[in-house]
């Protein structure tokens, strides 16, 4: 499948182990800068039956915390160490974080290299690797400072997501359910009526949902890369996932936690102000629920998560915005008061 995200051209190509393997390993025109987290890396050993394999790379901590400026910096060292052109590529393998970092390091390196991303987490398959989104946290707060910068080539192993810990998977779902709600009904109706069969993995049943979901997310970007209107619908819930995670602390909730939590969030907002339908609201508070998110998470610090979600990239004239939906397929972005909000996270 090809896409036109901007002046940019991404491939993404849905592929079996064995045939990313040989790709991996093939040679290639120029040269090849491997990124990988120490899971990932485990990852890759395996795919290639544990071989001795010559190939230029970098191997980071895996967690939230480790997508920051120093670990750009040192990507970036190991690319000009290598003499590596603008015509040579760096590619990413791994979740959300190896991709974010991976695809800030190509956009900054000589003003921009060639990218490849490998994602292999549920999340960065049908979100984090998809529209050329890139970032690293500062200062405490999630994607701060990034580019947009899509890939060149995007390759999809579905396979990965049968070893994926419990954990990662779940992470994805959040951002599956989100995908769904902005306007897939086919996609919404199989998450709904096929929950069993998504929480054991059936492999055939993940191929189609991740194709799905890429195919809304894909849409969505070619018609407004830059979010200047419609791929501000994405952020459904992130307003208030990523407040939650940078007054946590960041390796506190996992994203999809977050967001879970952040979309119900967003729902009674929309029902405080009276625009969302309750029915629909209901409806998706089931949905979560029923995968097992927690829509009412203890202890909140809710004026500082107020407090950070004044840094969020949404805000205009320094008032919080949030991405609020009617109904299925009807999402739109409005401010909020801050009373709402404190309404909401009291509630």
């Amino acid at each position: 499948m090809k896409y036109q995200f901007g002046n940019f051209y991404t491939t993404i190509n849905f592929t079996s182990s064995e045939e990313l393997k040989k790709n991996i390993l093939s040679k290639k025109a120029g040269k090849e800068l491997l990124v990988f987290d120490k899971n990932t890396k485990g990852v890759f050993t395996r795919l290639v039956g544990g071989r001795e394999v010559a190939l230029e790379e970098v191997i980071f901590p895996s967690g939230e915390k480790e997508k920051n400026m120093e670990n750009v910096k040192r990507l970036l060292e190991k690319a000009l160490w290598l003499e590596m052109g603008r015509d040579d590529t760096i590619t990413g393998v791994g979740g959300g974080v190896i991709c974010d970092m991976s695809a800030f390091a190509a956009s900054l390196y000589m003003r921009g290299c060639r990218l490849v991303l490998i994602p292999t987490t549920l999340l960065a398959m049908i979100d984090a690797a998809i529209g050329g989104k890139t970032g690293v946290n500062f200062g405490g707060y999630k994607n701060i400072i990034g580019t947009f910068y899509p890939a060149e080539e995007i390759m999809i192993c579905v396979e990965f997501l049968s070893t994926l810990p419990e954990s990662e998977f779940k992470n994805g779902l959040a951002e599956l359910i989100k995908h769904a709600l902005l306007g897939n009904g086919e996609l919404l109706s199989i998450i709904e009526e096929r929950r069993d069969e998504i929480l054991k993995r059936n492999m055939l049943l993940l191929k189609e949902i991740v194709f799905q979901a890429v195919q809304v997310k894909c849409k969505i970007v070619e018609r407004d890369l830059r979010e200047s209107g419609e791929r501000v619908s994405l952020n459904l819930g992130h307003t208030f996932a990523h407040a939650l995670e940078a007054v946590s602390g960041l390796n506190t909730w996992p994203h999809g936690v977050a967001v879970a939590w952040g979309i119900g969030k967003a729902l009674k907002a929309g029902e405080q102000i009276g625009v969302t339908d309750s029915e629909y609201a209901k409806r998706v508070k089931a949905l979560l629920s029923g995968y097992g998110f927690e829509l009412d998470l203890p202890e909140l610090q809710e004026e500082k998560i107020i407090e950070a979600m004044k840094y969020d990239k949404k805000k205009r004239d320094g008032n919080v915005r949030l991405v609020l939906q009617r109904r299925l397929g009807e999402t739109f972005i409005t401010t909020v008061e801050e009373k709402v909000l404190l309404k909401v996270l009291e509630d």
